[in-house]
């Protein structure tokens, strides 16, 4: 038995990716979204109430697809992301990174010793519960770290964070950076958007990953058109409500 090859990191610099996020925690979910097309569905646990049960759940319902999983742990936590990492995740997407060293820190918690500082353990989930005895040798190559980017003091520190080394994406979260910015609950202000230009600009200029998520299909669209390595255009909650409330708005009128 063989450690799974990570299809995302595969084609990270291959292709532009189109996903979601999926907040509500329910694997039946997870499953009917993974067949619908979409090149990666990244399980939130940093708003959203999915705990470790409900993580695992997911990853085994999405695993009959060719969709990629990433795990959003709810913060820089070693337990945590150890946790996700033996529970079989590959790719991880650490919330509100600002600095290079946060970003090294990232990195660390992913890597064995004498690389990192993950706490080692051959018979996981992810080690196929100890039939795969290469695991331990071959876990790193087959990991994907991507960092985001949502404040301020992040912006600033983007080229040293982007260059940490084993950061394979840098991830601009514009929900908090709007909020760093003064500009609460309004991710469309133009200074906003602008910053986002900016570092995707950036980003390009260092040849680093890079990538968003917008539930303004607009800017969805801008952003894909831009050549955004990956794109998340909707989550499960905002595909559901809007199906919701049209259906019943045309329903209502007639």
């Amino acid at each position: 038995m063989k450690t799974p090859s990570n299809r995302f990191k595969r084609l990270l610099r291959q292709r532009q990716q189109l996903g979601m996020f999926s907040t509500l925690g329910s694997s039946m979910l997870a499953e009917l979204l993974g067949g619908c097309g979409f090149d990666w569905i990244l399980l939130d646990t940093e708003h959203s109430p999915n705990d470790m049960p409900e993580v695992i759940a997911q990853l085994q319902a999405m695993s009959a697809f060719e969709v990629s999983p990433i795990v959003r742990p709810a913060w820089l936590d070693m337990v945590l992301v150890k946790r996700y990492l033996d529970a079989g995740a590959q790719t991880l997407l650490f919330p509100c990174i600002q600095s290079a060293a946060e970003a090294a820190t990232a990195v660390s918690y992913t890597r064995y010793p004498p690389r990192g500082a993950r706490g080692v353990s051959g018979s996981t989930r992810a080690a196929a519960y100890g039939l795969n005895p290469d695991y331990l040798r071959s876990a790193e190559e087959e990991l994907c770290v991507i960092v985001q980017i949502e404040t301020v003091e992040g912006l600033e520190n983007l080229e040293a964070i982007a260059a940490v080394d084993g950061v394979d994406a840098v991830f601009i979260g514009p929900a908090d950076l709007a909020a760093s910015m003064g500009h609460l609950g309004n991710g469309q202000h133009p200074t906003v958007q602008a910053a986002v230009d900016d570092a995707f600009r950036r980003l390009r200029a260092m040849e680093k990953p890079a990538g968003y998520l917008t539930l303004n299909e607009s800017e969805a669209e801008r952003r894909i058109a831009d050549g955004v390595d990956f794109v998340g255009v909707a989550t499960d909650t905002s595909i559901i409500t809007r199906a919701a409330t049209a259906l019943v708005k045309r329903m209502t009128k007639q």
